[in-house]
């Protein structure tokens, strides 16, 4: 995505608009949850459960899933991952989980912002 051509999405967490900072600075490509992948269905074949990675890396066709949580509740979200490999062995697709995001935050130099993403809350993002 150019920022200068299109308006930047509304990001779901602060950790999404810093990454797509990042991928901004190094002139990577980025689209925002631009797929939704069905995952289960019920007996009428309506989808149940369906999983939207955050960002699509074309130039890589790559998907990358950002998670905040804290090690214990990312079960939920790894039992997807595990499901879209299943389903879509395709899909090359990448977790960076919120250890991954605090390094990659310090290494391009925003300490303030990897700060934040701290403790034992769920969605760990203090004002």
């Amino acid at each position: 995505m150019n920022v200068a051509e299109q308006e930047r999405p509304h990001f779901s967490h602060p950790a999404e608009e810093i990454f797509a900072r990042i991928l901004d600075y190094y002139g990577v490509e980025w689209e925002y949850e631009p797929r939704t992948f069905p995952l289960e269905w019920d007996d009428e074949g309506n989808v149940t459960v369906a999983f939207a990675p955050d960002f699509y890396l074309p130039q890589q066709d790559l998907y990358v899933e950002l998670t905040t949580l804290r090690p214990q509740l990312i079960r939920h979200k790894n039992r997807k991952m595990r499901r879209m490999s299943e389903l879509y062995p395709e899909v090359k697709i990448k977790l960076l989980k919120r250890q991954d995001l605090r390094n990659m935050m310090v290494k391009f130099g925003l300490d303030q912002e990897a700060g934040l993403l701290v403790g034992g809350e769920a969605q760990a993002w203090r004002e």
